[in-house]
């Protein structure tokens, strides 16, 4: 019982990561890997001013911190017309020297003894768990719900469309540049959060914490479209998190079971992204077989 709250738990802190890379992924469909960078950006921030007894401060900056370093990504491509995936790369790059400066030139930093924000909302139930679910799920519930506002918006619909139709974009006089750096820093700001959560959820920040963290958020927005599929924008973003919890779910069975040591966690999960990415295409396999088979049946 206590590994599925955990898990649940830390499904929805990350959720809030699968929610950025969804944006990037599939609305703006631009393959960014700031993420990794971002990421230990928000959850460095968070880490060092909750040290300093401003534990709300550090999620708001963390939040910043990532749309800032999106925006350095936006930057890079539109403005120097660097490749995504590039752009991506050299921003992750020097966050890496960057998040070291900020954690003070160490590798790590303990938030023992320090004051989150899961110790001043533990007013809220004298369960400690029950406060530790309650608060990831009401922030993912919020930025949600702020997502689904703003892609409805004027701003919100043009970076959809840049995402859908560059071209057409263009000649609608809507500069594609400036939707383009908006939209990864939209993106990077929901990966910064999910840092700054998981920095104070699990009391202590580390450099290392964002390598590999662009497949968790990728396959949790791949399993959630798996199972829902593409409606919606509003179904895709609930998708995302739901995705998100499902696959730490699958994380800690795999863990929990004895065939899979715990040095294997990165391959089981790209496993789980080839998995999830083969769906579609496995669907319309069937699809097309069964229509040939319709196909002979007539000719027959």
């Amino acid at each position: 019982m206590t590994l599925l709250i955990g898990s649940a738990q830390l499904g929805l802190i990350y959720g809030l990561l699968a929610l950025g890379i969804y944006i990037s992924f599939r609305i703006l469909n631009i393959p960014d890997l700031t993420a990794d960078g971002s990421f230990t950006l928000g959850l460095s921030v968070s880490a060092v001013l909750t040290v300093a007894g401003f534990p709300f401060l550090g999620i708001l900056l963390g939040i910043a911190a990532g749309a800032a370093a999106g925006a350095v990504t936006g930057l890079l491509q539109t403005k120097l017309e660097i490749h995504p995936i590039l752009a991506g790369i050299l921003t992750m790059s020097g966050l890496y020297s960057l998040n070291l400066y900020i954690l003070g030139s160490r590798s790590n930093l303990s938030l023992i003894g320090s004051t989150s924000i899961f110790n001043q909302l533990a007013w809220l139930s004298p369960d400690k768990e029950l406060i530790k679910t309650l608060i990831p799920l009401l922030v993912c519930f919020v930025c949600t719900a702020i997502l689904i506002w703003f892609f409805k918006t004027h701003l919100g619909l043009c970076i959809r469309a840049t995402g859908n139709n560059e071209e057409m974009v263009t000649a609608s006089s809507i500069n594609l540049n400036a939707m383009k750096i908006i939209a990864l820093a939209l993106s990077n700001a929901c990966v910064g959060l999910s840092g700054a959560v998981l920095a104070q959820y699990q009391g202590y920040a580390d450099i290392s914490s964002g390598i590999g963290i662009m497949v968790v958020g990728l396959a949790s927005a791949i399993i959630g479209e798996a199972i829902f599929g593409k409606r919606s924008l509003t179904l895709g973003l609930f998708s995302a998190i739901f995705g998100s919890l499902l696959y730490r779910f699958i994380i800690a069975a795999a863990l929990q079971s004895t065939i899979f040591p715990a040095y294997m966690l990165r391959l089981v999960s790209a496993v789980i992204v080839v998995s999830a990415l083969s769906v579609p295409v496995a669907k319309k396999r069937l699809q097309l077989r069964s229509m040939r088979k319709k196909v002979l049946r007539q000719d027959a």
